[in-house]
């Protein structure tokens, strides 16, 4: 029986009109390699990985009153031209038609009574280039952020052997009211032991913040963080944008400095948002706060969920020097991710063993909401993804970039997704346009930042 991981189950309880929570990927692919490269050639790979992958066959089966995590079970009416649409750009397309399109078909949740996801094969592109953008939502891929779909329709060689692995897709029939209600009862009786380890894991979380506050290097609280523009409620509507940078020159900044890649990254989308803010004339005096995913050492109970969590850090924006600005970030992610392994626990999946989903669901939206009006947790969260140093083909056509997109946390208008990919760094910006009206502006940070650091 195929039943979402108590830290799953929680994801899909927290969608709400708004509120989507799935994430997405947009590949820019070169067909000129691959002459009987198409859209039916597509269809044909998807139906050969789909055998291999059960879940994007499979639908919701909810528990009646969220008793229990939901099951996924097969989809008798399963099609895949539902979920695999073409569609096109006026000609010949840039990369910003593109992403004004990625934004819009990004946007709409997905439709529960059918497999979560969907993908769009994008023509109409400059210079012969098609697209796919992909959307999954993140209780079939463990929360994991990023252009998972994708690359996985993707091989490391534009001709691949016909693959021998066995068929790996297994039935997963409607098990039927009583399995159901036998399966939900178990899972009851075993509450309460998970309540007394959610409520030791609550305690050492909180007895970490309380020491915290005598320590200036400790990550920012929530009620310290101050507030612009793009920190409002998300509503519906989606956009987007990206741009990409040379690995090659973020790694030469990473090694003069003695920093990391992924803090060159913060301090480059950094320096993006300070200009933006700068132009708006709403730059705060106090730093600007962006949350980081970080992967807890205890990693041993992986079948419960994820074993992440979230760190906050300065962004750095109150540092007009790029090189302060970069090595204030160093030393903050460095301190964020040590406190969150000292202290946190991955509490997510905890509270899903010890609480019913439904009744968990509603709680965390409604306390979501008032949180997000009260205090924040960040005022962006910026991920950093890695996919292959090599090349990845579709059908056999060249992958040139991947971009993702970002699931929009409450009270945050703007969420930073980088991907490191064959040799460059691709940065997407996913935004509410009532929050953030033109994404580019941000974008068009990227590259002026990544020069004003390779200067100094």
């Amino acid at each position: 029986m195929d039943q979402l991981s108590a830290s799953d189950a929680l994801l899909l309880a927290l969608e709400v009109p708004g509120a989507p929570q799935h994430a997405g990927g947009l590949l820019r692919i070169d067909p000129s390699g691959a002459p009987d490269f198409g859209f039916e050639k597509l269809l044909a790979v998807a139906e050969e990985r789909i055998r291999l992958a059960p879940r994007y066959g499979r639908r919701l089966r909810e528990v009646v009153g969220g008793l229990d995590a939901a099951l996924l079970v097969d989809d008798p009416g399963f099609d895949l031209r539902r979920h695999l649409h073409r569609i096109a750009v006026p000609a010949p397309g840039d990369l910003r038609e593109l992403a004004e399109l990625a934004g819009f078909l990004f946007a709409p949740p997905l439709d529960r009574s059918r497999p979560l996801w969907q993908a769009w094969w994008i023509e109409g592109l400059a210079e012969g280039r098609v697209a796919l953008l992909t959307k999954t939502h993140a209780c079939l891929s463990e929360g994991v952020a990023g252009v998972g779909l994708g690359e996985w329709l993707c091989d490391l060689e534009p001709d691949p052997k016909p693959s021998s692995r066995p068929s790996a897709r297994e039935p997963a029939p409607d098990p039927g009211d009583l399995r159901v209600a036998l399966r939900a009862a178990q899972s009851l009786a075993g509450r309460p032991g998970a309540t007394l380890r959610l409520g030791g894991s609550l305690l050492r979380h909180g007895f970490g913040r309380l020491r915290s506050l005598r320590d200036p290097e400790a990550p920012p609280l929530p009620f310290s963080v101050p507030r612009v523009s793009f920190n409002g409620t998300p509503g519906p509507r989606r956009a987007f944008a990206a741009a990409s940078v040379p690995l090659a020159a973020v790694k030469e900044i990473q090694k003069r400095f003695d920093v990391k890649v992924s803090d060159v990254v913060l301090a480059l989308t950094g320096s993006a948002v300070r200009r933006y803010l700068e132009r708006r004339g709403e730059l705060p005096k106090k730093s600007l706060v962006a949350t980081i995913s970080v992967a807890l050492r205890d990693t041993a109970d992986a079948s419960r969920g994820s074993a992440l969590t979230t760190a906050a850090l300065p962004w750095g924006t109150d540092r007009s020097d790029p090189v302060a600005r970069l090595l204030r970030i160093h030393r903050a992610a460095a301190r964020a991710r040590e406190f969150a392994r000292r202290h946190d626990a991955p509490l997510l999946p905890q509270l899903g063993e010890a609480m019913l989903p439904g009744f968990l669901g509603l709680a965390l939206r409604t306390s979501a909401a008032g949180a997000a009006s009260a205090a924040l947790s960040g005022n962006a969260a910026v991920s950093n993804l890695r996919s292959t140093p090599v090349p990845l083909y579709l059908g056999g056509a060249k992958v040139e970039s991947l971009l993702a997109l970002s699931v929009l946390s409450p009270g945050q208008g703007l969420g930073i997704s980088a991907v490191r990919y064959c040799g460059r760094i691709d940065i997407g910006f996913t935004v509410d346009p009532e929050l953030v009206p033109e994404p580019f502006e941000l974008a068009d940070g990227i590259t002026p930042a990544l020069e004003e650091l390779g200067s100094n």
